[in-house]
């Protein structure tokens, strides 16, 4: 028969393996585990078995193994996990992708009735239709003020009903009617509220940005950077193009106003000089452009006549 472990040994045996684990995975996800059920919290253990390691256990035991882990291999990344260890939460260590991992992780929710004193974690509202209930029963949808006639000797709801607001806890009228409805209107499974990667910590939704997404915030910061240089006139390389065109604008304002000159200017003073060259400028720059599209057409045009000659061409007609 084998001897069960001590309360002391179970500590020691969880404090080693916690250990091995941060030596080994460099990647953390920190995960809610409100309402996961055992069979529930198996299933995902097999789900992730591979890659990821799923560790539960009571917040004191992995701040303290923790802790000491972080002092005796000096690495301080650790304690950025402290902070985190609050409420009922578990470890995931993996070595795959973390979007992929979380994703993995959301797809093993499952239904969950709603029962009474739990907080809703979403609002329920209950579609109109037919409920299938005997007429005996309107008095219970009464008490709750939900709108009901009689059709072909069932309950019919009338109109959608919210029954439960997000955040309210569930009473005992609210949990009896969705019970007799056989509506399941909460799903639970391991959320995940952090993400801890090599000792930087960070929101699981930086999970779910794109490339496209990076590049627009790259470009926003670029823009800021370049409207700051600007404003207090300090050269930076995202501002430098802007600097240059102004600074010419400036030496071409300067030039028309005064007897200054340069050879950019000159074409300039000229058009200022004299506006008609500008259109006849404008005139002839339309007009090339649209000569090549009309001499193709003109080449396509000719191509499509037949290479035939008449007889009379030929001085061979067939009536003379």
């Amino acid at each position: 028969m084998a001897v069960k472990p001590t309360k002391a040994e179970k500590k020691v045996a969880y404090d080693s393996k916690l250990c091995q684990l941060l030596d080994e995975y460099s990647q953390v996800l920190i995960v809610a585990a409100d309402n996961v059920g055992s069979n529930q919290l198996q299933n995902i253990r097999k789900g992730l078995r591979g890659d990821s390691v799923v560790l539960m256990g009571k917040n004191t035991m992995m701040k303290r193994s923790v802790r000491i882990h972080a002092e005796n291999t000096g690495n301080k990344a650790y304690l950025n996990l402290l902070p985190l260890l609050v409420g009922n939460v578990g470890l995931i260590f993996t070595k795959g992708d973390l979007k992929e991992v979380s994703e993995e992780v959301a797809k093993y929710k499952v239904g969950a009735p709603a029962r009474v004193g739990l907080v809703a974690p979403i609002d329920v509202i209950v579609p109109p239709g037919n409920t299938g209930l005997d007429p005996s029963q309107t008095s219970f949808f009464q008490v709750l003020n939900i709108p009901t006639k009689i059709n072909k000797g069932t309950v019919e709801i009338i109109t959608p009903v919210e029954l439960i607001k997000k955040g309210e806890k569930v009473g005992s009228s609210e949990a009896a009617l969705l019970a007799k409805l056989g509506i399941r209107p909460f799903s639970y499974g391991l959320v995940v509220l952090s993400v801890y990667d090599n000792g930087s910590v960070f929101s699981p939704e930086v999970l779910d940005l794109t490339e496209d997404d990076l590049l627009e915030k790259f470009a926003m910061g670029v823009s800021m950077v370049t409207s700051l240089s600007l404003a207090v006139s300090y050269p930076t390389l995202a501002a430098a193009p802007h600097m240059l065109i102004n600074a010419y604008k400036n030496l071409l304002a300067v030039a028309v106003a005064t007897d200054y000159s340069f050879p950019q200017a000159e074409k300039v003073k000229e058009y200022l000089e004299d506006p008609s060259k500008f259109a006849v400028a404008v005139a002839v720059s339309a007009a090339d452009s649209g000569a090549a599209p009309a001499a193709a057409a003109a080449v396509e045009e000719k191509k499509e006549e037949p290479a035939e000659e008449s007889d009379d061409d030929m001085g061979f007609s067939l009536f003379d």
